[in-house]
């Protein structure tokens, strides 16, 4: 005889089959557009080939050249600089930004929308616009006669890196902001509400209930933020136009360069898979040593 018990499992059971069905399109589109370009990719990176004549097997020739090359290494060094940077200067931006946001005053949502407007613009055009705007002999500096700003931005060596930094940071900031702001309205107001009876002002509120319940909100948002940092191209492409000696050759120019300017397709795939292994590392690092496999519920009980 079957009991209310087993003819529940049954009919789960019954259920979960075709269910799985709904993920075959996503898989087969990260299989055709993900996994598929990084094995061409990998094969391509035994080969010696200029992207004309067909491509001829060299085995792991193209790895120590590119491994041992000064200037790839200093474009990885580049690379993880942005990282860094990028981290710093976004993270507690975007933090702040997206608990002030989460307010349920209309001022509040008046200035997120704001906020969020370069979320709608191409990564192209903002370099071009801020391409302008840096320009030293006709931009805002000039336009404006204050010497501060009357400089060579993109041309100085030493300024082009925190110059990029801020440009992503304007770029991105409203999204990550946005990731906080949704993280943010999803902690309980019974929370905060017994923080006030204890008599806890907003910054105590903001430090023992806020943070603490954004934790994973912010591995996510550093992932994104870590992994996205390693894809930069358009931007500093437009920035810079190309110019391989601009200051700013993180791996993904290098890339760039050494496939289509140098036409060495082998050792430019060599740097495609190191960008695919260094992202891998980083995004499961975080995972891993933050805790977010084992997250659970921060509610329980409420």
């Amino acid at each position: 005889m079957t009991t209310n018990r087993e003819a529940g499992v049954t009919r789960k059971t019954r259920h979960a089959g075709p269910s799985g069905w709904m993920a075959a399109p996503a898989l087969a589109f990260f299989i055709v557009f993900a996994i598929l370009p990084l094995l061409v990719a990998l094969y391509l990176s035994f080969t010696n080939w200029d992207a004309i004549s067909d491509p001829v097997w060299v085995g792991f020739d193209n790895w120590p050249k590119v491994l041992g090359d000064p200037v790839t290494i200093t474009a990885l060094l580049l690379s993880l600089k942005i990282i860094v940077f990028s981290w710093v200067v976004q993270t507690p931006i975007s933090l702040l930004l997206g608990v002030f946001t989460a307010g349920r005053q209309r001022y509040r949502a008046i200035l997120a929308a704001i906020f969020f407007l370069p979320l709608i613009l191409s990564s192209a055009a903002i370099a071009i616009a801020f391409k302008a705007i840096l320009d030293p002999n006709f931009g805002l500096g000039a336009s404006l006669g204050l010497p501060f700003l009357n400089q060579d931005w993109l041309g100085d060596q030493n300024l082009i890196l925190y110059v990029v930094v801020f440009i992503i940071a304007w770029q991105f900031v409203p999204f990550h902001t946005l990731i906080y702001q949704g993280g943010v309205r999803q902690i309980p107001a019974s929370l905060y509400e017994a923080a006030e009876i204890d008599g806890a002002n907003r910054w105590q509120q903001f430090w023992s209930i806020t943070l603490p319940q954004l934790r994973y909100t912010i591995v996510t948002s550093s992932t994104l933020m870590v992994v996205g940092s390693l894809t930069y191209f358009d931007v500093i492409f437009v920035l810079t136009a190309g110019v391989p000696g601009s200051g700013i050759r993180i791996l993904p120019i290098d890339m760039y360069i050494t496939g289509f300017s140098a036409n060495q397709m082998g050792q430019a795939s060599v740097i495609a898979i190191m960008l695919c292994v260094i992202g891998l590392v980083l995004a499961l690092g975080l995972t891993k040593f933050s805790g977010f496999t084992k997250m659970t519920s921060q509610q329980e009980g409420l």
